[in-house]
């Protein structure tokens, strides 16, 4: 299935996929309306988000209330490159959670497709076409 990406103007880039559209737009110090999330924080939240639902998988499976649960995700930046260096990912817990599962928790979270793409990162192949 194609991800189609079109520019409805500005700084505005949307996205067509399975029927839905995913819109994008830079922030106004970046020269956009800042009415959407920039596509960077997109891919991030794609990170948190993708552990999130391997927490309702978890939980649903052992009968565990989702109530009280929820990821922080928290980047470092390199100050010069502006890359980011680390994400931490903390799974804030009520005091009820049982201790047993914990572990468990963190390892279910660790399946997240979206991380494991990033250590086996697919090929990219750029070009360009030309339509009738």
């Amino acid at each position: 299935m194609d991800l189609i990406v079109t520019f409805p103007g500005s700084k505005k880039v949307d996205a067509s996929y399975k029927g839905f559209t995913i819109q994008t737009d830079q922030a106004k110090h970046a020269g956009g309306n800042g009415s959407a999330p920039a596509p960077f924080d997109l891919f991030l939240a794609s990170i948190a988000t993708c552990g999130g639902i391997y927490v309702v998988y978890f939980c649903e499976k052992r009968d565990i209330p989702l109530d009280g649960i929820r990821l922080v995700q928290r980047m470092e930046r390199n100050q010069e490159t502006r890359m980011i260096t680390k994400i931490t990912i903390d799974i804030e817990l009520p005091p009820d959670f049982p201790e047993k599962y914990r572990e468990g928790l963190i390892r279910a979270v660790d399946l997240c497709t979206v991380k494991k793409h990033l250590f086996d990162p697919p090929e990219f192949e750029l070009r360009t076409v030309t339509v009738p």
